[in-house]
């Protein structure tokens, strides 16, 4: 039969003082219903723990290898609670993070090194996915938050924060006649071949870069579509059309790659937080609010500056 921990408690006050009377003061209790729990242990047990008389309390061989495993048991029961109460307050736990590629070049990295400071008691795994799977991994459970693209439509059970806002850039190769303008105009398109975002894994830039072009008059030639900005600007690189791109692509660093601002300053790329509203683990609200905050922090420091060639 195990010992119950008030028990185990009686126990290790009696075995450390070697005085009922110490003992009981120690516990605020009287030496009556103390010597009543080290009786019922001892009959649980079916061992005698102390060998006592009117003098003297020892303990006995069976007594001296309990109080070790009783203090250890009593330790690890208190940790046990503390790690209980702390998970239920969100101070401590596992989180789950998706985030999109574009994401991960800056924003998800940085916010992660922050939160390890901050909240050093929470464990967060990033999976790297496409908004759309961002969704569902989110409507499944496996995925406790997304740094994902807004999509029209969004399931009412998911709740979502703006996180990034940031502007498109024309990529080029460094080679081309428009890497020499400081801004490109819609008209500079006209009989490009152009690069575009696919309709499917890509659908959020396709749909934001393609009511661009459509505003172009004159819309380049789309001769490949691709899913990841980084394949984007490799086709660039190699000299096989323009594309336009997030600002945040300029964190990739492409050799032979020039980015130039161009003539829609309105259209913004976004980026936002989102998370399921009837998720139950207390770490994710916590996560979010310290991720809201660092946001808030980022934005303060001004719009991004323009991206060089």
């Amino acid at each position: 039969m195990i010992p119950d921990l008030n028990q185990l408690r009686c126990f290790i006050a009696v075995g450390e003082e070697l005085h009922f009377g110490r003992a009981a003061a120690r516990l605020f209790m009287t030496q009556s219903p103390l010597s009543r729990q080290i009786r019922m242990l001892e009959e649980s047990l079916g061992v005698r723990l102390f060998d006592r008389n009117s003098r003297v309390v020892r303990l006995t061989a069976a007594g001296t290898a309990l109080l070790d495993d009783a203090r250890r048991l009593l330790a690890l029961a208190g940790h046990a609670v503390d790690v209980a109460r702390r998970i239920d307050k969100g101070v401590s736990g596992k989180v789950r993070v998706g985030f999109t590629a574009v994401a991960g070049y800056e924003l998800v990295p940085n916010l992660i090194a922050r939160a390890m400071q901050a909240l050093p008691e929470i464990e967060v795994t990033l999976h790297e996915m496409v908004t759309v799977a961002q969704i569902e991994a989110l409507q499944a459970g496996t995925i406790d938050l997304g740094f994902l693209r807004p999509l029209p439509d969004l399931d009412p059970e998911l709740q979502w924060r703006p996180a990034v806002s940031e502007p498109l850039l024309l990529a080029m190769h460094a080679t081309h006649a428009l890497a020499a303008r400081e801004r490109i105009a819609a008209e500079d398109l006209a009989a490009q071949t152009f690069i575009q975002y696919s309709a499917t894994e890509g659908k959020y830039f396709h749909d934001l870069i393609g009511s661009v072009l459509a505003g172009a008059g004159r819309p380049p030639r789309v001769v490949q579509q691709m899913s990841q900005t980084h394949s984007v600007l490799a086709l660039v690189r190699a000299g096989l059309g323009l594309a336009l791109v997030p600002a945040s692509a300029r964190h990739l660093h492409f050799p032979g790659v020039a980015l130039r601002p161009i003539w829609r300053d309105d259209v913004r790329a976004e980026l936002h937080l989102v998370w399921r509203d009837a998720n139950r683990n207390p770490a994710c609200r916590v996560f979010a609010d310290f991720a809201a905050m660092y946001l808030a922090g980022a934005a303060d420091h001004g719009p991004t500056p323009p991206a060089q060639g």
